[in-house]
This record gives C-alpha cells, structure tokens and sequence, in this order.
C-alpha cells in the first residue's frame, strides 16, 4: 500500500508521537511513502530524523504521479479540507490523524497512529463518500481550484452594513436575505459555520444542502434543506463595494457584479474510516450530547 503523508505542521507537544509514526513506517518493508514537501521540511526544521532523500510531493500533479492508494492527513479538519485541493477529482482516499482540536472529519487519535497504520495493511476499514461544492463563476476565482468539503460563503466586509442577497433556486426565485452574509452547506460543513449560525446538523448521505442566513434581519427566516441536484446562484446588493467570498477556509474579495451559482462537484471526496469508527457516536462525543450517562443505554 502505497501512503501520501499531507500536513502544514504539528504542535512540538506531538513530536515523540509523530516521530514514532515515522519509524514505523520506515520499518514497513518493500513499501513507499511520500510527504508533501512543505510538512516535511517542517519537520526536518524541529528535529524530526526523517530521510534526506525522502520522496516528496507539492502538487496535485506531484500526487497524481505518486498514485497513492491513501492519503494520511496530520492535523485538525482544517488539514483533510486544505488536503482536498491537491486531490481534487481523483477521489483518493483521505483519512485523518488528528492533532487538532474537534476533529469530526479527523477521527483517529495522535496516540493511536501506529494502530491505524496496522489496521490499513489488514484492510480494517471502509470508505465515507462526501459531496463536494462546485463553485462556478464569470471570474477565475481561487485560481481554478474553485471546490469546497464545507461551505461556500458569501460575506459582508468592510462595513456594518447589512447586505442583500438576491437568492434563487434553478434559476427561480426563492428570498432576498437582508443579512451579515449566506452559507451554502454539505452534509459535512453542516456542523461548522452553519451550525454555529443556527442550522440544522444534516446526516453524511443525506443528498443536500442547507441555506442558512448569518444575523438575518428579518426574524421569520430560518434555515432551508434543498437537494443537492439543484444549482442555487446570488445577486448581490449592499452599500458597500467590496464582499467576501469563501470556499472552506480560503477567501477573495468581490463585488456586485460578480456571477456566482453553487452545484454538486461531479466527484465526491472519499474519507476512510477504520472499522469500529462512527459518526453518530462521533457527533455525540463532539457536541457533547448526552454528557450525562444516565442518557446512554449500557
């Protein structure tokens, strides 16, 4: 089994963790690894003993020659969503280590690398399909990688305005939202920002989106679940000049005359779970539902 190793960096408190990670897979013999090159010298940068001529890659088409058979990501969510744009539509198998904080998206504990590492050459696992966000505009926006794992956004800028989003579904009209902004959601961003602005949590394989209002002023606007057949597109209106648009964690300014329209990617992103693992015991453990255990049957 081949291995990408995809990371930005790790905290120095993870060091013994992520160097035995290493070791043990240098001792895998007659097999191959290669670490995207701007983590890896990170980590030769903190002390990390990792091989001088060790195979690196830097972009989708650096991975693409590689052709993993799964790519292991070390850090928080944040890293499998940044992981997604040297994927892209190739649909290689992502799992996560994770090193952050909530980790839905990275479910296996820094500790419990070494095992997972086991628990791959077994085939102890099973594949997550996950709809991704196609972004599509009359601008080359986000340099061309214009997907997103979480949201898209569109967002007020430099002034306490509110501003109006003209909004339609297939090219029908459904509201003008009077807000701080609008969330485009997948299943998966269901419980990041969108659930923070008050929307509903959507299952993994539910096939849709959910349109949700930031600091709406009108107070009867709530939350909306489409299919994700349906292409959603904006007109925007405000006194400022200048918005934001974002695709997960990355953003650019735009203006009023810029054509956006939001539809399921023609790929899906694929995260490899480990037998034993699942995401309602996982939702429940993140959210903190249930805290008390006389709401859990033993």
């Amino acid at each position: 089994m081949k291995l990408a190793i995809y990371g930005k960096y790790f905290k120095d408190d993870r060091f013994q963790e992520i160097q035995a990670f290493f070791d043990f897979l240098e001792q895998r013999k007659g097999k191959t690894f290669s670490i995207y090159r701007k983590f890896y010298e990170d980590c030769i940068r903190k002390g990390l003993n990792l091989k001088s001529n060790q195979v690196t890659f830097s972009t989708h088409e650096d991975l693409c020659a590689f052709d993993p058979d799964v790519i292991i990501s070390i850090g928080g969510d944040g890293t499998i969503l940044h992981a997604l744009e040297l994927i892209l539509h190739k649909e290689i198998p992502v799992i996560g280590i994770n090193t952050g904080r909530l980790g839905f998206l990275a479910g296996v504990a820094a500790e419990d690398a070494i095992q997972m590492l086991q628990d791959l050459e077994k085939g102890h696992y099973y594949l997550d399909s996950r709809t991704v966000l196609q972004l599509e505009s009359d601008r080359n926006m986000f340099g061309g990688v214009n997907y997103a794992l979480n949201d898209f956004v569109i967002h007020k800028k430099d002034t306490s305005s509110m501003m109006t989003i003209h909004t339609f579904i297939n090219g029908e009209f459904l509201n003008s939202y009077w807000s701080d902004g609008l969330i485009i959601s997948s299943p998966t961003g269901s419980t990041g920002y969108n659930l923070s602005c008050g929307g509903p949590i959507l299952y993994p394989a539910s096939a849709s989106f959910v349109i949700t209002p930031i600091a709406p002023h009108n107070l009867n606007v709530r939350p909306m679940i489409i299919s994700d057949q349906n292409v959603i597109s904006f007109e925007i209106e405000g006194r400022s000049t200048s918005f934001l648009a974002t695709l997960d964690s990355r953003s650019e300014s735009i203006d009023t005359k810029v054509q956006l329209a939001i539809r399921k990617a023609d790929f899906a992103f694929k995260l490899l779970r480990l037998n034993g693992e699942n995401y309602l015991s996982t939702l429940r453990e993140k959210l903190m539902w249930g805290f008390d255990n006389r709401n859990f049957k033993h």
